[in-house]
């Protein structure tokens, strides 16, 4: 979804491919082989791979809301570190055959310091949505999803306000637009 945010505000035109992890595309494995996603082909066959460079590619061209200078990489790397590992454990702790209420507390530290972040500015970097808000948000909306009851029963109340508004957003509705997955009779078709 970030990788989505940052193009779609970039206003950057992509031929969007919807994949079923279960059913990765030939195409998409041959672009990048590690077989994950997002993965961004660009017009001279780069290749990239990563949703916080897609991120950076995009606004890189056309920043038309300053995301950039709203961005705060250690922060970032705290959600993609400590707050996705607890994630993943709390969401899929059978999968991974853990305590989900150990791991769903250590996520409820990372929100406790977006709270303290959010004292002071209606986003985590100012009051204008920014680069670290698209890049962290679609994380915390599944740390949500998992359990909403508890979640909305927890004291974090910017947090939650915050949440809202960038789950929201007309950037949002827009992005999350549900699309057909990709199949092999389109790549067949798309690639004769």
């Amino acid at each position: 979804m970030r990788a989505r945010l940052a193009l779609a505000v970039a206003n950057e035109q992509v031929e969007l491919r919807e994949v079923k992890l279960s059913d990765k595309p030939a195409a998409m494995l041959e672009a990048s082989p590690k077989g994950t996603v997002p993965v961004l082909v660009l017009p001279d066959d780069v290749v990239i791979d990563e949703s916080l460079s897609i991120m950076d590619h995009a606004l890189g061209a056309h920043d038309p809301e300053d995301w950039l200078q709203r961005d705060d990489p250690d922060l970032v790397a705290r959600c993609d570190g400590p707050f996705k590992h607890a994630l993943d454990r709390y969401k899929y702790h059978t999968r991974y055959d853990t305590d989900p209420l150990e791991h769903r507390a250590d996520g409820l530290a990372f929100l406790h310091e977006l709270e303290r972040r959010l004292e002071d500015s209606a986003n985590l970097c100012g009051e204008m949505r920014g680069k670290a808000d698209a890049a962290i948000f679609p994380f915390v909306r599944q740390f949500a999803a998992t359990d909403r009851d508890w979640f909305d029963a927890q004291p974090i109340p910017r947090v939650h306000a915050w949440l809202a508004r960038h789950v929201g957003s007309e950037l949002f509705k827009t992005v999350m637009v549900r699309h057909a997955p990709w199949s092999a009779e389109d790549e067949a078709a798309f690639f004769p």
